[in-house]
């Protein structure tokens, strides 16, 4: 008789964030929710759907986009934070920016999600030392409109674990606790396609830091590339949700997605296979 392999364990099921973009030049919505009303009501849309943190965020990243004024994106973020915040929701503020950082928090905001990891500005370490506030710090080289030429690795996956490895030292030295540290890996920035799929095949790599992951695919050009020419954005978030499961498996913290809904389902579908097999010799 040939034995069966054992059915892999199922880790806890990851955070869901949900991406509210503020933005008139996002890659992935086109500025649908650039009014503030609207991105409150497309905000309580997700929580409905399953969304455990809401991301907000002011400036967009997508390759090539130019930098906001900050006053324009304490304009955007603040109100929308404050409001979301202020019913009870919880959530993060997507921003480079220190001034930015301090304001989401003082409006409520109990997550700071840099994608510079502190790089962009010299004073966001400090803020979020101080703040109290969980912080995401990205694997990041550049901003937008130069990263595309950045992405140069020897071996990308070890390469990303040691320049984070690097941002984590200078964290913790700024105050930043420990136990209050998230990471990213920084898919699709000063990253080439076949770099993302390397880096998610071995964030085991990057879990060898010792610090919770979030992966954020979502409706990245990467999965687009998987997808007839012409595809329409939204069709990205099937791939997404297959990375997304994929990634819950690998041990993934947390998932920053559009599609809060079809990304909860294909978590439930992975969930009711692993019972499945638990209970096969019941």
């Amino acid at each position: 008789m040939v034995a069966e392999p054992a059915a892999s364990a199922l880790p806890p099921a990851p955070i869901l964030m949900g991406v509210v973009n503020v933005t008139p030049d996002s890659f992935s919505d086109g500025g649908r929710w650039f009014d503030p009303e609207a991105a409150v009501a497309h905000a309580l849309e997700l929580v409905s759907e399953g969304a455990d943190v809401l991301d907000v965020g002011g400036e967009s990243t997508r390759p090539g986009a130019a930098r906001v004024d900050p006053d324009e994106e304490l304009r955007r973020v603040i109100p929308v934070v404050r409001e979301l915040a202020g019913r009870g929701l919880r959530v993060s503020v997507d921003t480079m920016r220190a001034a930015t950082a301090a304001a989401a928090v003082e409006a409520g905001a109990e997550i700071l999600n840099d994608v510079s990891a502190g790089l962009a500005d010299p004073d966001m370490a400090r803020i979020a030392a101080e703040s109290g506030a969980t912080y995401v710090a990205m694997h990041w080289r550049g901003h937008s409109d130069r990263m595309d030429d950045l992405a140069e690795y020897d071996d990308v996956a070890r390469d990303v674990r040691d320049e984070l490895g690097r941002r984590v030292d200078d964290l913790l030295a700024a105050g930043i606790a420990p136990g209050r540290l998230i990471l990213d890996p920084g898919l699709g920035f000063s990253k080439r396609a076949e770099q993302n799929w390397e880096l998610l095949a071995n964030l085991d790599v990057l879990a060898g830091l010792g610090f919770p992951l979030l992966v954020g695919a979502s409706r990245k050009r990467f999965l687009g590339a998987l997808l007839p020419d012409g595809a329409a954005v939204e069709e990205r978030d099937l791939p997404t949700a297959v990375v997304s499961v994929l990634a819950a498996r690998a041990g993934a913290w947390g998932l920053r997605v559009h599609d809060v809904a079809g990304t909860r389902v294909a978590l439930a579908v992975a969930g009711a296979w692993q019972s499945g097999r638990r209970g096969q010799h019941s």
